[in-house]
């Protein structure tokens, strides 16, 4: 049993084909089978179900993968810190998020810890769901994920950088572009332009409304927060949205936003496997966006 079986074996749990592992890793099929037959051999029991569509891990296999996949992490977690060890501030961060989560959160940050750490490699991913950022950094593949804050999840840590709380963006010749601040029952019924359905932000925004005993009607949903707002500006429709960094002042200019404050704050933050685990530019950029938030 080696390293290298149990990274394809993992490999090709998370794939559920062999095929496409090979294809990953420029091997031929045969060879990616090898690995899992090793296995196999040594641990006794079958690890691999084949089915007509490729394959999933059985009981056995299932038990393997997790341990593998922490002990994989492990190691490699360990590699990257002595490299920084070696290396003083070198190395690679690799974060989770979107354009819009930088360039109102971590546009300072980024500025001033590219100046602090120049030999350090900041990596912007884009996940499409938390579940794909919390998945990314179970399996290694990511550093730490901008997430808004949830319920737990088994293996990850989450931090509250900051809560936002929610406005209403309306046009500035709207009938309530001029209040100071609104019910949520006021908006009862009214139709919304929609954040993404299946976002966190979204069904935090939800929760928060039921909780107070709101409901809103939508129109079609949005990919992000900034363009909302822009829709909201147009005069396509109103939209509640977060208080974000870098908004215009409420009351002023085309777009009017309206503080919502019944409605319970969007927490945001940090989502990472082990604090205590991050490698040393990883920590310090987490520090950095936090500070000059």
């Amino acid at each position: 049993m080696t390293l290298d079986d149990l990274r394809v074996f993992v490999a090709v749990c998370r794939a559920g084909s062999l095929s496409s592992v090979a294809r990953d890793l420029g091997r031929t099929q045969s060879a990616v089978s090898q690995h899992v037959k090793r296995l196999e051999r040594e641990t006794g029991v079958a690890l691999l179900e084949r089915r007509p569509r490729g394959v999933v891990p059985t009981r056995a296999g299932r038990i393997l993968e997790t341990a593998a996949a922490e002990g994989i992490n492990g190691l490699d977690l360990a590699v990257r810190q002595l490299r920084d060890l070696l290396d003083g501030h070198s190395g690679h961060v690799r974060v989770a998020t979107g354009a819009t989560t930088v360039r109102h959160f971590m546009s300072e940050a980024v500025v001033s810890f590219r100046r602090s750490h120049p030999k350090v490699n900041l990596e912007f991913r884009t996940v499409s769901s938390g579940r794909g950022s919390f998945d990314a950094l179970a399996d290694g593949t990511l550093d730490l994920a901008w997430i808004t804050i949830g319920p737990p999840v088994r293996g990850i840590e989450q931090r509250t950088v900051v809560e936002l709380p929610w406005l209403l963006a309306v046009p500035a010749d709207d009938p309530l572009a001029d209040r100071p601040h609104l019910d949520p029952a006021e908006l009862t019924d009214t139709r919304l332009i929609r954040l993404p359905p299946n976002s966190a932000s979204a069904a935090h925004l939800e929760a928060a409304c039921a909780e107070r005993g709101v409901r809103f009607a939508y129109e079609p949903s949005v990919a992000d927060w900034d363009t909302a707002l822009l829709l909201a500006e147009l005069g396509v429709g109103r939209a509640v949205v977060p208080a974000v960094p870098g908004l215009p002042v409420p009351g002023d200019g085309p777009l009017r936003l309206i503080p919502l404050p019944g409605l319970r704050p969007l927490p945001v933050g940090w989502a990472v496997r082990r604090w205590d685990a991050l490698s040393p530019p990883a920590r310090a950029f987490a520090d950095t966006v936090t500070a000059v938030r």
